[in-house]
């Protein structure tokens, strides 16, 4: 039997998956990104972690592989590319150092990187929600916004392997800062710290009562905003309907642009499901192209928490 090994590399956790040709996940390990400010140290990291993936292959000869989904990670030049929300900066040739790192080990494994959403976007294609459908956009709502865009089948790149960034598409004119350098992108209000930057906002100029002030600042985030909202609370709702707007003027935007069939969120604020997802399809509706209008189906991710981008990533190498 044939393996391979996915990473998903995210602003707060790496995750990392041994997975077979049969789509199962045989063993499964994470580490937090933000621990390791410099690529060097991230990169010895993985190779620790890539290393212990291997040890628990029953049949490592047969490992395919490293597949990797990254922020502005670049498929056709394997590198990771000023990447907002990661600790490390600048243009990383994250393949080329790997499998030089790999090789010193006595490891000669391909590496492939994409975009981390495009790897979720793959694993939904494969394994998931967006299985035999051939338009979708999937929309990972973590600690930025990430997108990927399937047309006809294919997973769009454009001509320099950053097409789809739907999170770095601006929703408010003059806007919140984002981490791009721009102003009033989409993943400033609709990310988990989006919604977070949004709750600080709202308790800072509306005195009303309201859970969230119970709660220590480090301690407001996207699943303790959510489990005000599920209280009724006041603030925290409000919190809730300004992400899901900002999140509707934003995909429907994407929607203009390509006619997808399903738009698929994955992502810890997904959690919230209809909490988030009632309001994101009034919103939507309310802001799509009238030729749109009640054609466009929304829904979660199919695979289990970080399993989306791993299973993705490891087929890179199918």
């Amino acid at each position: 039997m044939n393996y391979s090994i996915g990473i998903d590399i995210g602003g707060t956790n790496t995750c990392f998956g041994l997975v077979n040709e049969n789509a199962e996940i045989i063993f499964q390990r994470e580490i937090k990104t933000k621990n390791f400010p410099e690529i060097e140290d991230y990169l010895t990291e993985l190779v620790k972690q890539i290393k212990d993936l291997i040890s628990h292959c029953p049949e490592p000869e047969n490992i395919l592989g490293v597949g990797i989904g990254a922020p502005n990670g670049n498929y056709y030049k394997g590198t990771i590319e000023l990447a907002p929300n990661l600790p490390f900066k600048g243009i990383i040739p994250i393949k080329n150092m790997l499998e030089m790192l790999l090789l010193n080990e006595g490891w000669n494994l391909k590496i492939t990187i994409t975009n981390d959403a495009n790897a979720a976007g793959i694993g939904e294609m494969i394994y998931g929600a967006a299985k035999g459908v051939n338009d979708f956009i999937m929309i990972t709502l973590g600690t930025g916004v990430g997108s990927a865009i399937v047309s006809n089948g294919k997973m769009i790149y454009g001509h320099d392997g950053f097409a789809g960034e739907v999170g770095h598409t601006i929703v408010e004119i003059d806007g919140r800062e984002c981490g791009c350098g721009r102003k009033g992108c989409l993943e400033t209000y609709s990310s988990a710290t989006g919604i977070r930057r949004t709750a600080l906002s709202l308790l800072k100029q509306d005195n009303s009562p309201s859970i969230l002030r119970e709660i220590e600042e480090k301690d407001i985030n996207g699943y303790t905003i959510c489990e005000a909202a599920r209280k009724n609370d006041a603030l925290a709702l409000k919190c809730i309907d300004l992400t899901a707007r900002m999140l509707a003027i934003g995909v429907a935007n994407a929607v203009a642009v390509t006619s997808p069939k399903k738009i698929i969120f994955s992502g810890g604020l997904s959690k919230a499901g209809d909490l988030l997802l009632t309001p994101f399809k009034a919103y939507l509706e309310e802001n799509l192209y009238p030729v749109f209008r009640g054609k466009i189906e929304v829904e979660l991710s199919a695979l289990e928490e970080n399993n989306t981008a791993i299973l993705g990533a490891a087929a890179l190498n199918y």
